[in-house]
């Protein structure tokens, strides 16, 4: 049964419940491998470039696909598209656990990234699709509180799996878990009427935009790696600025457009991809950064360095749900300034850190506050972009400013790992983790001003068709 937009669904927050532990896995599934990489590193025999690539392919995917993604959930209705990818996802993390070398365990992470970039904007348009008003914000609030969530218990998971049944259960676990989702989505999720008629996909619009997207990640991941100035680095940022150029000029003379080009300058869109851009790019940095600064300068164990992560957690909570209940009351250029004015005094707090002082009392409080900050940002980011927007694009411009967050997260990481290069060389010091704070400090300091000029006070309702 097609369920009427206007008459809110008595099964609605348990369908939240369901899609947000559906993004959940998957915002899981981006860190859980780090720590089970050494284990599986060995039993597989994994090259040098094989075990960067084990992490790093799955965010190409993800990013490069989400705008197909969001337009697919748009054509042919968010719940089909959201079990398509379930379905996509739950059998790449079969296939990733029975891996037997480095080409099936690359192979399997493409895919669960295939499967991430379908089920994630249409999860999205389902949400904006059963909530209204207020009851959207609070829903985007435990929406946007996943991604410090997803981190921290992935880092957490990934010990306690690694170390107990074996590297292969990082990626099995997802398999009871995506069959249950399967069940409870379909029961709970309502189906909605696509939102064109016409549903023809514009494959060169794709392609361009998914080969640029990938090659400008492909890039920012090298230069984690090998530094800036490296061909490896130059090379596909060019290529991504070329095909983008050539995605415009294509959008502009297909019959059906996988983007209206109208819709990316749009003020309330725009704004959204820029929050999501700073926040989720110093976060992901921020994390990144942290997480090298206890295992590989302070020697901590993967296990230990989950749990210092957990409060971390909890202040990404805060913050989203925070957020949501707020932004109906001051706006969405309150709590993005207030956000990101939290992320730079916490980045400023660690900028004070020491080699060798007590690590939950130097830098603990600063973590949390940047946590905070950047959960109440996604609120913002996603609820601005979204304000306005008609049902029958919400997947794509969910994609839009979505796909803002594995790209400013792979962007930052990339510039973390540059700055930091003292601190991660075989002769580390904290100077290079100081220095990459004092850049993030900068930067969300920055965002902060500028979200007062962009944002608007308050947001228009959404359209409904």
């Amino acid at each position: 049964m097609v369920h009427d937009a206007h008459v809110p669904d008595p099964r609605r927050w348990k369908a939240l419940a369901a899609i947000c532990m559906a993004q959940f896995i998957l915002m899981l599934d981006s860190t859980v491998i780090n720590v089970a990489l050494p284990a599986l590193s060995t039993e597989l025999a994994l090259s040098r470039a094989a075990f960067t690539w084990a992490v790093s392919v799955y965010v190409l995917f993800l990013g490069g696909l989400l705008l197909l993604g969001g337009r697919l959930a748009d054509l042919f209705g968010a719940r089909p598209m959201v079990l398509t990818g379930l379905v996509v996802f739950t059998l790449a993390s079969l296939a990733t656990g029975l891996a037997q070398g480095e080409a099936g365990l690359i192979g399997g992470r493409v895919f669960q990234g295939i499967g991430a970039a379908l089920l994630s904007p249409a999860a999205l348009r389902t949400l904006t699709g059963m909530f209204q008003g207020s009851e959207r914000n609070r829903a985007l609030g435990v929406w946007s509180s996943l991604g410090g969530i997803g981190f921290a218990v992935g880092l957490l998971a990934g010990g306690l799996l690694t170390s107990g049944p074996g590297w292969r259960w990082v990626f099995f676990i997802n398999i009871p878990i995506g069959v249950a989702l399967m069940v409870a989505i379909r029961a709970l999720v309502p189906a909605q009427r696509p939102g064109s008629a016409d549903q023809r996909v514009d494959v060169l619009g794709t392609v361009t935009v998914t080969a640029a997207t990938g090659s400008l990640v492909f890039g920012v991941i090298n230069a984690g790696n090998n530094g800036w100035a490296d061909p490896a680095t130059l090379v596909p940022i060019a290529v991504a600025v070329v095909l983008y150029a050539v995605f415009t000029f294509v959008e502009r003379t297909v019959r059906n457009p996988l983007v209206q080009l109208g819709v990316l300058v749009r003020g309330p869109v725009a704004t959204g991809s820029f929050l999501m851009l700073t926040a989720a790019g110093v976060a992901g940095g921020d994390l990144f950064i942290t997480s090298q600064f206890l295992q590989h300068f302070r020697g901590y164990s993967a296990l230990a360095t989950g749990l210092f992560f957990l409060p971390v957690a909890v202040g990404t909570v805060i913050g989203a749900i925070a957020g949501g209940r707020l932004i109906s009351k001051v706006g969405v250029r309150t709590i993005a300034f207030a956000g990101l004015a939290l992320d730079a005094v916490g980045n400023g707090l660690l900028i004070g850190l020491t080699p060798h002082g007590n690590v939950y009392a130097e830098a603990l409080p600063g973590a949390f506050l940047f946590a905070v900050g950047a959960g109440a940002v996604f609120v913002a980011a996603t609820s601005s972009a979204l304000s306005g927007v008609a049902q029958r694009e919400a997947g794509l411009v969910s994609a839009i400013v979505y796909t803002f967050n594995p790209t400013g997260s792979a962007i930052f990481v990339g510039v973390a790992s540059t700055v930091a290069a003292a601190g991660l060389a075989g002769s580390p010091s904290v100077g290079g983790f100081t220095s990459a704070y004092t850049v993030f400090t900068v930067v969300a300091g920055v965002g902060a001003l500028a979200s007062l000029v962009l944002a608007r006070s308050r947001q228009p309702e959404s359209a409904s068709t």
